[in-house]
């Protein structure tokens, strides 16, 4: 692991069992009764390492697999198979209590700020729950001088401590997320898609809030999103991801100039642009497969104009382009693109 990486995750793989009990199992199969297993492959071999003090965004189509990876990588869903590192130390198989000091360095902004609230507690014991979690033995005082504090550093007013969630609106109740995120002076923070669920006149109010904490508390980003306008206004370097596998990972000007990948084109290619030279529109054909029966070889393959026999058979391997840069693509490879 390079010294400046925070977190490394190698080869991630998390599968969903949606079979249900024995009698959904049970299926009809050539006259006879069989029992059949549904699983969903929602992370396959995932592979790259978030530095400190970056913002790595995470971009793909719905059902990619961003939010699994996010909460895999959190410790919320154990990996089938694969590791992830924490400042070199593997944590994916650690105990829920050998896990509890990485738990301050790592924290969560949801992607619905009000799912992610108890509707019971008021914004004072949202906040001062995880400190006084963490801090055993914290003075009432103290806890409540952290908590006026964080909630100030988002904006909001402390005297509106005693009031429940459902009393404020979506963009302040994001506010709220974030300082409890904040409330345990964590490292590093996986935000999943924290601006989706808002408006659009709030969503760059709450992105300029984590670029303002990012630099004033030395945080490191995990930053799921679909919006790949934000993601190039705050990346450091982006990963896009396909049907749960990594196909390209590069620093986020190299990948909006220059995408390597068919689907890191035509993905980009979909952005609308007001003014200069309009993008060719890169339509692709077929639909995305199932996560349930990935395609062969590359799992892309069946929507991509340079596919070959190649692609459609042998899993392509991501590859170094340059000293941040990886593609899987057994076209570029070749120098087909």
């Amino acid at each position: 692991m390079k010294t400046d990486s925070l977190v490394e995750i190698k080869n991630l793989v998390k599968h969903f069992d949606i079979s249900g009990g024995l009698l959904d199992q049970l299926k009809m199969e050539n006259g006879k009764l069989a029992r059949k297993r549904t699983v969903v492959k929602a992370l396959n071999d995932v592979t790259f390492e978030v530095r400190k003090g970056e913002t790595l965004s995470v971009v793909g189509e719905s059902g990619c697999g961003k939010s699994t990876l996010a909460r895999t990588v959190m410790g919320l869903y154990p990996p089938n198979s694969g590791e992830v590192h924490y400042r070199g130390n593997r944590i994916d198989n650690l105990s829920a209590t050998a896990m509890l000091p990485y738990r301050t360095k790592m924290q969560m902004v949801f992607q619905d700020p009000y799912a992610s609230l108890n509707p019971r507690m008021t914004v004072r014991q949202i906040v001062e729950e995880p400190i006084y979690f963490h801090n055993k033995g914290i003075s009432r005082g103290e806890a409540k001088g952290r908590m006026e504090e964080v909630m100030q550093s988002v904006g909001l007013d402390p005297s509106c401590a005693s009031n429940y969630p459902h009393e404020f609106s979506g963009g302040q109740r994001q506010r709220i997320s974030i300082a409890r995120a904040l409330a345990v002076k964590p490292e590093f923070i996986v935000a999943d898609e924290p601006i989706a669920a808002l408006d659009v006149s709030i969503q760059a109010q709450i992105l300029n809030l984590l670029m303002d904490a990012q630099e004033s508390h030395d945080l490191t980003y995990l930053f799921i999103s679909h919006d790949l306008s934000v993601v190039e206004h705050i990346s450091t370097r982006v990963a896009v991801m396909y049907l749960g596998c990594l196909c390209e990972l590069a620093p986020a000007k190299e990948l909006f100039s220059s995408p390597k990948h068919p689907y890191t084109q035509a993905l980009l290619s979909a952005i609308p642009s007001l003014g200069g030279k309009k993008k060719e529109h890169i339509h692709l054909s077929g639909d995305v497969p199932t996560p349930i029966r990935l395609p062969s070889g590359c799992v892309f393959h069946g929507r991509c104009q340079y596919a070959d026999d190649r692609c459609r058979n042998e899993v392509p391997v991501a590859m170094s382009t340059g000293e941040d840069s990886l593609v899987a693509c057994h076209a570029h490879e070749e120098g087909r693109i």
